[in-house]
């Protein structure tokens, strides 16, 4: 089913009337710019094959793709130390995908996915925003997720000092709670259409408040917009679908390690397997 024949409930910015006091209701600030790569032109056949880092790196790249098991770890390549031409030809060959990824936590990393899904460019900062790590990873997500676990705080449930007006929130936070408990004993994913729950825009953002914010925040392009945001809570994530015009038409709370619109497919991987051998045909045509 296309998302657009889900009977919603628009809500979210823009959807709801200003107070009566002329005050546009608040809602919690979502991501909306990510850091991408801007890839330089693509030089001639000629110019490239002298560039034996970038040879190398797509030699890895092809045969990571070609071995990788779906559902396997990610299998990285450390590209720090590549010269500044092979690493402009890296970038103009992978180029900018779908798929964005922000990580702010105790770890601090930019993902952007590259034209050949299933393939991650993933550069870590220190705190003075000076490169630390550049890697070229090959999974259905990269690896950065991971350090959205490091949030483990349960779900707040208290309704001690909860107003009346707030009374419709508690009980997802709770259901939540439970679906959350479950899953980490090896239950199954659980998602939450808060689309279709008759919920208030302070029971949105009492939710929000409860839930907290986690480390990694996600963009995907795929379909219209999508942000895919972590939780304080590991394995709890809000994500949020918008239209062209950027009104939020699917609201959902999602209980899972990382939710499916991030993750390249198994036959998105064999297809960028594919890809890539025509892509480097012009200049490395031994690559395996």
């Amino acid at each position: 089913m296309n998302i657009r024949d889900i009977p919603v409930r628009v809500i979210g910015p823009g959807s709801q009337p200003a107070g009566n006091d002329g005050d546009a209701v608040t809602y919690m600030d979502m991501p909306s710019d990510m850091s991408t790569f801007v890839a330089p032109v693509m030089p001639e056949p000629e110019d490239v094959l002298p560039m034996d880092g970038a040879r190398e790196a797509m030699n890895w790249l092809q045969a990571a793709l070609d071995g990788y098991e779906p559902g396997g770890g990610p299998l990285l390549a450390d590209l720090s130390a590549l010269d500044a031409q092979s690493r402009d030809v890296v970038n103009q060959i992978l180029g900018e995908g779908e798929v964005s990824i922000v990580c702010d936590g105790q770890v601090r990393a930019r993902t952007q996915e590259s034209v050949l899904a299933g393939v991650w460019r993933t550069v870590f900062f220190d705190r003075d925003d000076c490169v630390l790590c550049d890697l070229l990873e090959v999974a259905d997500v990269s690896k950065v997720v991971d350090f959205a676990a490091a949030g483990s705080a349960t779900v707040d449930i208290a309704a001690e000092g909860v107003a009346s007006e707030l009374a419709n929130a508690l009980p997802i936070l709770v259901e939540l709670q439970s679906q959350h408990e479950q899953y980490m004993d090896g239950g199954t994913p659980h998602s939450i259409n808060l689309t279709l729950l008759p919920l208030s825009e302070p029971e949105l953002e009492f939710i929000d408040q409860r839930l907290g914010r986690g480390p990694v925040d996600i963009l995907s392009r795929a379909y219209g917009k999508c942000e895919v945001i972590s939780t304080q809570s590991a394995g709890i994530w809000w994500v949020r679908y918008y239209n062209s015009m950027g009104v939020l038409i699917l609201n959902t709370l999602e209980v899972v390690d990382v939710p499916d619109v991030v993750k390249a497919a198994p036959e998105d991987l064999v297809d960028s397997a594919a890809r890539l051998k025509e892509i480097l045909e012009p200049y490395w045509s031994e690559v395996a």
